[in-house]
């Protein structure tokens, strides 16, 4: 397919605006970075006016380097008023000196009237006079017509003048907005094909939000209405319910309509740079993300695995590999020898599938699910229980003792514990301590602490979720508790589980778990790296 579609990631500016959503000026240097690097036209960076990280922002991004970006700066039209070359937002935006500058103003009619205050007249003309400005300041100039498709809804004349006078004015590309996120896909197809049939010779954008769960289906749309360039931020958090989500949207432009967005092996990097940005963002990318999450190629039925190791198509409609993602077979109550021998085959390869060790392995899990472990999501454990099994596992270290004390009162209000242990590598024996917000934390402190003296890359490796399940309520405080933990080293993310009438022991097993999980899997890079 010819036509060309522009990527426009807004993660650093409409992305910020979701909860819980705060970037440094670091974070935001490594998420452009990573852009970047993936091939990413156009970053939108933030509105230079509006804070003091902003303008920090613009000042430090000029010792960047970028092969492929460019750094946008974002803001309104002119006040009602003023004139364009006196007002303070214009004097901002060119003052970080970026090529480009994304420019909002208001399309639907009652924004103009009620909430700015102002003519329909007045604001076609503050949308003239700031495109024209900035443009003879030879700026590229993208103007987000802010409730496009509401205006056009209510009054589509006035809508398509706010189109025309950007136009007029020298706009680069007019990028119809969904700011509410309140349109359905049909319309926004019509809408998006009105306006491009008006307008054939500018560009035509889209800019949608998720309010309804439908910003990837409005985007899509779009372009099939003859938009040619997309906003969003990279993995959909934003305002409100979120934006379109561009990790979804480049591989549906590339692998399922013929678009050529990024380079095919920029694609591949796709998964790692979502699990990079959401890592940066310190939120938790979901498991069922499209084509990026950990589950998107998760298969649990035994009959599906069984159908995906004769042909993969039966049950995925993209290779993992194409987007940087991998196939993951769930070991569960519903698994058969099928999935265990996927499994080993991934540890063992020169094992035949009648191997008598497929039938060890199969009744040991269903034995430890019975006592109340569950491996549905902690494929680390599972993994190292085969090892143990097939004689692929050495221990990375010997736990001699450890203590963990809890005292109450304490002088700041909060329940401190400390963790004391000892512990032996190779003959050399550590000895530490630590304190922490409660047990769990102190121990996982302490071991931590004891093992970085020998394995140093555990510095990157943290938890991000842990969770505790009552097994047997009837038990009250006897009764047994399974412990699932999810730890990530920046760039993967993992789960084990442990089980106990101790939640100490329980956490205790997942934690160990989870480091030898991780020791295990560097060993590994460094011998595909070495052959």
């Amino acid at each position: 397919m010819n036509k060309k579609i522009t990527i426009f990631d807004s993660t650093l500016r409409d992305g910020v605006q979701g909860q819980g959503i705060s970037f440094s000026v670091e974070d935001k240097l490594k998420i452009v970075k990573c852009l970047d690097k993936l091939g990413v036209e156009y970053i939108e960076a933030g509105n230079p006016g509006s804070n003091p990280k902003d303008i920090e922002f613009f000042k430090r991004i000029k010792e960047l380097t970028l092969k492929k970006s460019k750094i946008v700066a974002f803001g309104s039209t002119r006040r009602v008023g003023v004139e364009t070359k006196d007002d303070n937002n214009v004097k901002n935006l060119l003052a970080v000196e970026t090529d480009a500058i994304c420019i909002f103003g208001k399309s639907w009619d009652f924004h103009a009237t009620e909430i700015l205050k102002t003519t329909l007249d007045e604001n076609l003309q503050m949308i003239k006079d700031t495109v024209s400005y900035l443009k003879g300041k030879n700026k590229q100039v993208f103007f987000d017509a802010e409730h496009f498709f509401d205006g056009y809804k209510n009054n589509s004349e006035y809508a398509m003048k706010t189109v025309e006078a950007a136009k007029e004015a020298g706009a680069d590309a007019v990028v119809l907005c969904d700011t509410n996120g309140g349109t359905l896909p049909q319309e926004i197809y019509e809408i998006t094909k009105a306006v491009q049939d008006a307008f054939k010779d500018i560009s035509i954008g889209v800019h949608a939000h998720n309010d309804m769960g439908m910003a990837v289906a409005n985007s899509i749309m779009a372009v099939e209405g003859g938009a040619n360039h997309i906003q969003g931020t990279f993995i959909g958090f934003g305002e409100r319910c979120g934006n379109a989500n561009l990790s979804t949207i480049i591989p549906i432009l590339q692998l399922k309509m013929g678009f050529n967005i990024v380079d095919s092996e920029k694609l591949s990097e796709l998964t790692s740079s979502a699990r990079f940005i959401s890592e940066v963002s310190n939120i938790t990318l979901n498991d069922d993300a499209p084509f990026v999450g950990n589950g998107a190629f998760a298969h649990k039925g035994g009959m599906h695995i069984d159908a995906v190791c004769k042909d993969p198509v039966s049950y995925e409609h993209i290779e993992p590999t194409l987007v940087g993602n991998k196939r993951r077979f769930l070991i569960s109550e519903v698994s058969g020898k099928s999935t265990v021998y996927s499994q080993i085959q991934k540890i063992s390869p020169e094992l035949p599938k009648d191997c008598e060790e497929t039938k060890i392995i199969t009744e040991r899990l269903k034995e430890l699910e019975f006592q109340g472990y569950q491996f549905e999501g902690a494929e680390g454990t599972v993994e190292l229980i085969m090892r143990k099994i097939l004689g692929k596992y050495k221990p990375f270290f010997e736990l001699i003792d450890f203590k963990v004390i809890g005292e109450q009162p304490s002088l700041d209000s909060n329940f401190k514990s400390t963790a004391m242990m000892h512990i032996v590598v190779d003959g050399k024996k550590e000895m530490t301590a630590a304190e922490g917000e409660g047990p769990i934390n102190a121990l996982d402190k302490a071991l931590r602490k004891a093992l970085e003296v020998f394995y140093p890359e555990l510095q990157s490796v943290r938890l991000v979720d842990y969770k505790v399940r009552v097994l047997d309520t009837g038990c009250a405080t006897k009764a047994k508790v399974r412990v699932l933990i999810e730890s990530t080293d920046g760039e993967e993310k993992w789960s084990t589980v442990g089980v106990s009438t101790d939640i100490i022991e329980a956490s205790w097993v997942a934690l160990v778990d989870s480091i030898e999980y991780k020791l295990i899997k560097n060993i590994e890079k460094k011998l595909k790296a070495y052959f």
